[in-house]
């Protein structure tokens, strides 16, 4: 049996969708330049509380426009959710916060290079959750790229002196957080709603706790309103990113999460200026060896795919 015209239109929507949330993050070093002297703390909590204002009244407009077409409003979606989505959604909260801190932290102390890295790494980390947690098999193609990948950390944990931590954190905590998004079936907006909820009381309570370090007030109208914008920032590619991730396969995600790590490289490079030593582009070199291999892999799986359906369909019965 072929997809479905609605299938294939799903699957085209989520391709987009999550195009368009790693291109922004691909970007998003540029954005975090803007906002120091704040520290990286500061901001993951201006992230979140004003995401969580964002959210709010983005779920209050979509589900006013559900409701006129005889479909449920934000509060009964809401209501919708069992226990354990909330709960898994509370899990992807603390892994998406983790991950903010650790990627501000890292653009702001001039290592946008190995944040970028941490996401080139991403999709494989995706392919060993997938053999971990979800029991898929690996082909030789997908094992060669795993090695490769592990070979170049180890290449740049001898360069660097020790691994390198920033990237895996990066890695870890985002490949869980699409894991985790995975397998709670609500619409992107809810999903992140409920998520910053979960760390608004620890935002707000880090922001008291900062007191006259807080720098939202003390640094010029230009940066008050660069920190609030901090909510659409933030919001907008997850939102795309939650709308992708349910519509299409989780390979593919890590797939098409090349694009980010690509641009903050670029950004990186010939923006911020970072150094190159032999020894990182040895390991950058290896880690897209690994991503050839895995891509290969993933595109020719899924033309063997579609030729066994085609070959199901024109065969008599």
């Amino acid at each position: 049996m072929t997809d479905t015209p609605p299938a294939r239109d799903e699957q085209t929507r989520g391709l987009l969708f999550t195009t368009a949330a790693f291109g922004l993050w691909g970007a998003m070093p540029l954005y975090f330049a803007l906002l120091l002297p704040a520290t990286p703390v500061e901001i993951v909590a201006h992230r979140v509380l004003w995401s969580l204002v964002v959210c709010v009244a983005l779920g209050a407009v979509l589900g006013w426009l559900r409701r006129r077409r005889g479909g449920r409003g934000a509060l009964a979606t809401y209501r919708s959710l069992d226990r354990r989505g909330v709960l898994l959604l509370g899990a992807a909260g603390v892994l998406i916060a983790i991950n903010w801190v650790v990627y501000v932290l890292a653009v702001n102390s001039g290592h946008v290079v190995e944040a970028a890295l941490g996401y080139f790494i991403n999709p494989i980390v995706s392919v060993v959750l997938g053999v971990v947690v979800l029991r898929e098999k690996l082909t030789p193609a997908r094992w060669v790229a795993v090695g490769v990948s592990v070979l170049a950390v180890l290449v740049l944990a001898v360069g660097y002196g020790q691994p390198p931590w920033l990237s895996l954190a990066l890695a870890g905590s985002f490949g869980l957080y699409g894991l985790v998004k995975k397998t709670v079936t609500t619409d992107a907006v809810t999903s992140l709603t409920v998520e910053t909820a979960w760390l608004t009381p620890v935002a707000a309570v880090t922001l008291v706790v900062l007191g006259s370090q807080n720098t939202f007030l003390g640094h010029g109208a230009a940066h008050t309103w660069l920190l609030v914008s901090a909510g659409l920032v933030t919001t907008v590619p997850l939102v795309c990113f939650g709308a992708g991730a349910r519509r299409i396969p989780l390979s593919l995600v890590g797939l098409v999460q090349n694009l980010a790590p690509v641009l903050q490289f670029v950004v990186g490079v010939w923006v911020f200026g970072e150094a190159m030593p032999l020894v990182r582009w040895v390991g950058f070199v290896l880690v897209w060896i690994a991503l050839v291999v895995l891509m290969v892999d993933l595109v020719g799986r899924g033309r063997r795919s579609r030729r066994t359906r085609r070959a199901a369909v024109t065969t008599p019965v």
